[in-house]
This record gives C-alpha cells, structure tokens and sequence, in this order.
C-alpha cells in the first residue's frame, strides 16, 4: 500500500499542472469558442471545465467531510447553490473559473498529501447525485477521481487541438521525469 499511498499526491500534483497547462491555451481563445457546442459531453471547453471544478469539489466534500472545499461563490461572495446536475455552470466568466481551479487543485494536493494507508483501506460512504447510497474503500474512490479527471482533461485537448492549439505534451510519465 504504501506506493499506493505516495501516487496520489503525485497524481494530485500532475492534475494542477496539467490544468494550468490547458487554461493557459484555453484563455488564447475568444469566449464563444471556449463556449461553442463541439459536441463533447459537456458540450463545449467551458463546460467541460466547468464540469470538472464541480465535480473535483463535490469528490472532495465526500472524502473530507469539509463543506467549504466544495462551496463555490460568486464574485460578490454569494453561496452558489448546487443544482445536482453535472453540467452546472458554476462560472460563467473564465478568469473567475481560472481562480477557483487553482483554489481547488490546492486542496486536491492537501488532501492527497495528507492520505494514509489506513484511511486509504478504510470505508467510504457517501450518495451519488442520484441519490443512491454507495460504501466502498476509499482509494476506489480517490483512484476513480484522478481517472475523472484525466478523462475530461482528454476531451478538453481534443478540443483544443480542433480549435487549432497544440496543449503540448500532457503524459504523465513526462510530468513526474520533470
């Protein structure tokens, strides 16, 4: 367990690196292409990365208990209320879902940081947004959100790339050679 152990914070590391990575091409973009329909899950960039925010906060509320990790406000410092759908636009201007990205990844590499073997092999419960009851280990849980992630941050290069950006190398295995 303990190689176990020490990927997460890795993997939590990759994840802030790769999403600066992409807002970094992303914001070379005029809104309405960031926000144009192509097709993808979440429809367009904004809404994938819109998308993943949300989800990354309410993983995050799940493995810490901590609400404020996965409570989102507005520019004047409102509560943002939750939905339950997962294409809820929690920003709609970029540079504020920039900022919230970067808040969120710091917390993603404390709570990484923090895992043991024990809380690691310790059960989890929680709901699904449908409300169904779910109770397994917890690193199913933690393994599955990193996977979220790199999944959604695939759509976003393709994305990208068919806007005409190239967003680079975006291996792992290149990001931990360092």
């Amino acid at each position: 367990m303990p190689s176990l152990v020490a990927q997460y914070p890795a993997l939590a590391r990759y994840n802030a690196w790769m999403n600066a990575r992409l807002y970094d091409r992303a914001a070379e973009l005029p809104d309405a292409e960031r926000r144009r329909d192509a097709g993808a899950f979440f429809r367009s960039i904004h809404g994938t990365l819109n998308h993943l925010l949300l989800t990354d906060r309410a993983w995050l509320w799940r493995f810490t208990g901590d609400a404020r990790i996965a409570e989102s406000r507005d520019a004047a410092g409102k509560r943002i209320a939750m939905t339950g759908r997962l294409d809820q636009e929690l920003y709609a201007d970029f540079e504020e879902l920039r900022r919230e990205r970067v808040r969120t990844d710091a917390d993603i590499t404390a709570f990484a940081d923090a895992l043991t073997p024990e809380r690691l092999d310790a059960e989890i419960a929680y709901r699904t947004t449908a409300g169904v009851e779910q109770r397994h280990v917890l690193w199913w849980a933690v393994s599955h959100f990193f996977n979220h992630q790199t999944h959604h941050r695939g759509q976003v290069t393709t994305l990208l790339k068919q806007a005409g950006l190239d967003p680079g190398v975006t291996d792992l295995i290149a990001f931990l050679r360092g």
